[in-house]
């Protein structure tokens, strides 16, 4: 003989079980929220745009041990120049990686006295900035931010190329002196 109300009992338990499973899957659990990145406040430069204007000598190193040996090949490449000019809303013209035009980029400043070179409206340390690892007017030295752009490009190297009018003038070969013409000769006669 069954006993109906055991079986009913025990259905219902299962039934009640199954609903508060289904709806422990129903129910969303909120996600731990990630955490939220230090916003680096964006300070002014440690010196202006105006000071980055100009042609470079540009190199790139990989090993700290070869910087030094970097800095005098770059002086060497001022033949081909990288130009550096004034952008149109106060920044510098400069090339952001794998881009064959130059782009405005601002200067940026963080807290430590550290500055940035990249896009405008970005904080500072961004992944398309360069941090000037040093700048004392003839040698600008770039590290990328992004490290797998760091990777393939290395830590650039500028050196300032000499105006054109501190150029060393190229030695010319002196011109040939004119052969004096020959002296006439007397005539017999």
């Amino acid at each position: 003989m069954r006993h109906p109300r055991r079986t009913f009992r025990v259905t219902a338990l299962l039934l009640a079980v199954g609903a508060l499973m289904l709806a422990g899957c129903a129910t969303n659990p909120q996600a731990p929220e990630a955490p939220q990145q230090m916003v680096t406040p964006t300070l002014p430069p440690a010196f202006p745009p105006e000071n980055l204007v100009g042609r470079w000598g540009l190199t790139a190193y990989h090993k700290e041990a070869d910087r030094e040996r970097t800095v005098k090949a770059a002086a060497n490449q001022c033949r081909n120049p990288y130009v550096i000019t004034l952008g149109p809303t106060g920044g510098v013209m400069m090339h952001l990686a794998d881009q064959s035009t130059p782009t405005e980029l601002a200067l940026k400043g963080a807290p430590g006295g550290k500055t940035f070179v990249g896009p405008q409206g970005e904080p500072p340390g961004s992944t398309q900035d360069r941090e000037v690892v040093s700048f004392e007017g003839r040698v600008l030295i770039l590290r990328w931010m992004d490290p797998e752009v760091q990777g393939r490009y290395g830590t650039m190297v500028y050196v300032r190329c000499a105006p054109a009018s501190q150029k060393r003038s190229v030695k010319q070969k002196p011109k040939p002196k004119a052969k004096p013409a020959p002296k006439p000769k007397p005539n017999p006669t």
